[in-house]
């Protein structure tokens, strides 16, 4: 029997359209000879639907008329997960499907920060991406960058702003940030991809507006030195905590200062092939020396295992050209189409790619069982909550 591997895109996301994209890509990848993939498209709103149309990409130039021919489903543990009718029938079968696996293909804040793996957990799926805590440091530029300075890997410094401290007192904020970086800045949400909510800085102002607008994004951002001679190499790996490898790198080309949505998802994709990440402009492999290659591959090797990620990740670098120093931007615990186009030059077909995920999904699932998540006990044989203590009191 085929494993059933239920690849999940969408979501409340800002990214969210680039998410079906890469849903759609690794569904059209996976080898139907050993997997049966089931399409599971996650709206803005929050909810599942499957359906014959759910895997065509055409179908989502009109998503409401997508949606109305199309099933809403919950996800349910019931001896393996079952993708039920919602609502359900009187009569008749609301199974809609079942999955062994999931396989999540989405992007940004409520997705893939760690949310949607712990729901895939609390449901007993196991999942082709990294685990609860990873996806959620990864995802945290702040928390990600103290994870990876405590560990000797390089990262620029940085300051946090939240809203509520920004709208209460903007000058000493402001004041705060000149204080420990210099301009330009680089101004972005801290909780997001793709390149949404990103700005420069190169004065006073331009820091107070590219603030209010990161805000509009996100309730905290990040501010950190711009690199102004720049150069940004990325470079993706594939494994979990105890063995993973370093793909090859690539150099992503920007239109301006800034490698923004419109070069990662737009300017590239005007073909109309829906390509994702794999249609930005980009030099494979980077124009960076041999040496300079295997520095950013190992670093790259263990930001990933620093995080105790699994799956696959692309992990960003910033390359200072007037000094040759190198500095981690971030990690994508998902990246746009799975990165696939930089394994392809080392020899690995998405295909190929897709089954090594879902292989390490089933490994941590037979690791985590090992795992005692219980013990008997007699705590609640003589519990009583009716008492004015409650629970607390009967402990005394």
């Amino acid at each position: 029997m085929k494993i059933r591997v239920g690849v999940f895109f969408g979501g409340k996301s800002v990214e969210h359209e680039v998410s079906v994209i890469t849903g759609l890509q690794a569904y059209n990848h996976i080898d139907r000879e050993k997997y049966e993939p089931v399409p599971i498209y996650i709206t803005k709103d929050g909810k599942f639907y499957v359906g014959e149309k759910i895997g065509a990409i055409e179908a989502y130039r009109n998503i409401p008329a997508l949606l109305k021919e199309s099933v809403q489903v919950i996800p349910v543990n019931d001896g393996g997960c079952k993708l039920m009718r919602y609502p359900m029938k009187k009569f008749g079968d609301n199974v809609m499907a079942a999955i062994d696996v999931a396989l999540p293909a989405v992007h940004g804040t409520n997705v893939e920060d760690g949310a949607f793996q712990g729901f895939l957990q609390t449901l007993g799926v196991p999942y082709a991406s990294c685990d609860v805590l990873s996806s959620a440091v990864g995802m945290d530029k702040y928390v990600m960058k103290t994870v990876f300075k405590d560990n000797d890997i390089p990262v620029l410094p940085c300051v946090v702003v939240n809203v509520k401290e920004y709208t209460r007192g903007t000058e000493e904020i402001v004041a705060r940030i000149e204080e420990k970086t210099t301009y330009p800045v680089i101004i972005k949400p801290v909780n997001l991809g793709s390149s949404v909510g990103i700005r420069k800085a190169k004065n006073r102002e331009e820091l107070i507006d590219a603030l209010e607008y990161g805000f509009t994004f996100s309730l905290r951002v990040l501010v950190e030195n711009a690199v102004t001679e720049l150069k940004e190499i990325n470079c993706s790996v594939l494994g979990d905590y105890e063995d993973a490898e370093a793909s090859e790198c690539e150099e992503p080309v920007a239109n301006d200062e800034i490698l923004s949505y419109q070069d990662k998802y737009v300017s590239g994709g005007k073909s109309g092939k829906n390509s994702g990440m794999a249609s930005l402009k980009r030099k494979i492999p980077a124009d960076i020396t041999p040496e300079m290659r295997e520095e950013i591959r190992t670093l790259a090797v263990k930001a990933f295992k620093c995080l105790g990620c699994s799956g696959v990740a692309r992990i960003d670098f910033m390359l200072d050209k007037a000094t040759g120093k190198i500095y981690l931007n971030e990690i994508n615990t998902i990246p746009g189409s799975l990165s696939f186009y930089l394994w392809e030059p080392m020899g690995v077909k998405y295909s190929e790619l897709l089954d090594r995920m879902i292989s390490l999904a089933f490994k941590r699932e037979r690791e985590n069982k090992s795992i005692s998540f219980s013990f008997d006990t007699n705590i609640l044989e003589n519990i009583s909550l009716g008492g004015a203590k409650g629970a607390k009191g009967s402990k005394m």
